[in-house]
């Protein structure tokens, strides 16, 4: 059972839970020790860097993301290096996803999806002009901080799996498939630009119709559907609003609108607002050497350290971003990428259900301990589900059980979690009440 046991502490951040995990990274929340501000960090594997000689290509990504300060993309605070480890250290943004918006109220109203998608464009179009390119646009990397304002992530930071040949041209097949431009997915090259404005244009059509324009279980036939570019807009759509959609997910990425086409479309520009920078001060690339070098003195080490003990109802009131609202979110109907219950059910009870469960909805169930993996049926298209879930004792006799998707589309995620959720309910523990002033 995870009890809240030791810390771990990098340099001067405590690292806390995991907020999303790859192939090659794994994304942990964090504190500043010094100033108490939260971030994110991406943990990335120092040898499989090196090993794939991709020293010169990513400290080139990371020192442009450190210069780049945008209000639409995550801001890039520092680098710092363990001996096997690179730790980047991110912004961090409360607000989830933006698709979390459509899972919870169905689809968008167009005005509403185009300011979303003005501030897509707004960052792609700054980042685009400073030699970064997205490559693995997605759900998931669109978020929402506290005020609703949109921040694009992991941008400049895809490029980590993914290798730029001699002819200047990207090579690698890569992303969510749903969501990737026809000439991504063949092996002659491709231009980012264009491949990250295809990617746009698939997520206005999810914010705008609450489904995908391509969507087939079968991995060929969502491929020839791309490649013709094979969908329609839904009635509700505007006039110019699928005028655009239709320039945008051109399959022939010559004749695909630019952004500089884009800003000036008469239905993008209905409401539009350039977006304002604060000029900040000079930045400072000393951190970025200091881990590519192999220099030792410059190093940082990963320190467990034993906490405090608190009562966990006490600790979850007095953090800000952990409080009684987001610990019951399954019973006040917000799920996210990742969402907890109570349970007052033992632990080895739970586990039962949790696997009982899933199996029936086509998920193959690995436990190790009190963790459970649940990978969606291989026969599904690529990237099918998988969520990763924990039992924590938060009380002798209470239970937090934390489910987290680690694969796979957060649209399907949250269809896969109505139907999960239905049937643990006996074993939900939900409070009888929660005082009004922690709900607000």
């Amino acid at each position: 059972m995870a009890a809240s046991g030791t810390r771990t502490r990098v340099g001067k951040y405590e690292m806390g839970k995991t907020l999303g995990e790859g192939s090659f990274a794994k994304v942990k929340f964090a504190k500043n020790l010094e100033s108490g501000d939260s971030v994110a960090i991406k943990i990335i594997d120092r040898v499989r860097v090196l090993r794939h000689k991709m020293v010169e290509q990513i400290k080139r990504e990371i020192s442009t993301m450190k210069l780049i300060k945008h209000p639409n993309v995550l801001k890039l605070f520092e680098v710092l290096a363990s001996r096997t480890k690179i730790y980047i250290v991110l912004e961090y943004v409360d607000g989830g996803e933006l698709f979390d918006k459509i899972a919870k109220q169905g689809r968008l109203k167009e005005d509403e999806a185009r300011r979303y998608f003005q501030q897509l464009i707004n960052a792609v179009d700054y980042c685009h002009s400073r030699g970064v390119y997205h490559r693995d646009l997605k759900p998931e990397n669109l978020l929402l901080d506290s005020f609703g304002v949109l921040k694009v992530s992991d941008f400049g930071l895809s490029a980590f799996s993914q290798q730029v040949r001699d002819d200047g041209l990207l090579h690698t097949a890569c992303g969510t498939p749903n969501y990737v431009a026809p000439e991504v997915l063949t092996d002659k090259g491709y231009d980012g630009t264009a491949a990250d404005i295809w990617s746009c244009g698939v997520i206005l059509f999810v914010l705008m119709a609450g489904y995908l324009p391509f969507d087939e279980p079968n991995l060929m036939a969502l491929y020839r559907k791309i490649h013709k570019a094979d969908f329609s807009c839904p009635s509700w759509f505007s006039s110019g609003a699928k005028k655009l959609i239709k320039r945008i997910i051109d399959p022939n990425p010559l004749t695909r609108i630019t952004i500089a086409e884009i800003l000036e479309n008469d239905w993008f520009k209905k409401g539009y607002k350039p977006p304002h920078f604060e000029q900040g001060e000079d930045v400072n690339l000393d951190d970025v050497d200091a881990v590519f070098n192999d220099s030792e003195e410059h190093l940082v080490t990963e320190r467990k350290e034993k906490p405090v003990s608190m009562n966990a109802f006490e600790f979850i009131s007095r953090s800000q971003g952990f409080n009684l609202e987001s610990l019951f979110e399954k019973q006040m109907g917000l799920v996210k990428r990742e969402t907890r219950f109570t349970s007052k059910s033992p632990a080895n009870e739970i586990m039962s259900k949790i696997e009982e469960t899933a199996k029936p909805l086509g998920f193959n169930v690995h436990k190790r301990n009190y963790k459970m993996k649940l990978q969606g049926d291989k026969t599904g298209r690529k990237g099918h589900l998988s969520v990763a879930t924990e039992v924590f004792e938060v009380a002798p006799s209470l239970h937090m059980v934390e489910l987290r998707k680690t694969g796979g589309d957060t649209l399907e995620f949250h269809k896969f979690y109505k139907s999960f959720s239905s049937g643990l309910q006996d074993i939900v523990w939900t409070p009888e009440s929660i005082p009004e002033e922690t709900r607000s």
